[in-house]
């Protein structure tokens, strides 16, 4: 799914969601911001990004991983590079949660 930075695109993310090829959704930001904000993208679910290599055997043998923090930065980029030395299909989202708000994404009350 990703590609050669490992990343995708809001546009491309919400192109998927609700579909047969949406990939399964983390939320790995840090925990006070992910607690002072009301807002997560539809259908994630939130995972500590520190503990991605424990939690990537909980996801779906051969599932596509979008995870996501605030701005794509260094907690997103890690959790997925965490998550692909586990094996598994994982980027990033480019701009975190805030560059998919800005571009219209989908979003779902907490």
């Amino acid at each position: 799914m990703g590609d050669s930075q490992n990343s995708i695109t809001a546009d491309r993310l919400d192109q998927l969601i609700g579909t047969s090829e949406c990939p399964v959704i983390v939320d790995v930001r840090r925990r006070p911001a992910f607690d002072e904000s009301d807002r997560t993208i539809a259908g994630a679910e939130w995972r500590d990004h520190e503990r991605a290599a424990d939690w990537a055997a909980d996801l779906p043998d051969g599932a596509a991983v979008v995870v996501y923090c605030v701005h794509g930065h260094q907690v997103s980029q890690g959790a997925a590079a965490a998550l692909r030395s586990a094996g598994l299909d994982a980027v990033f989202l480019e701009g975190g949660i805030e560059g998919f708000i800005e571009a219209g994404g989908e979003t779902a009350a907490k």
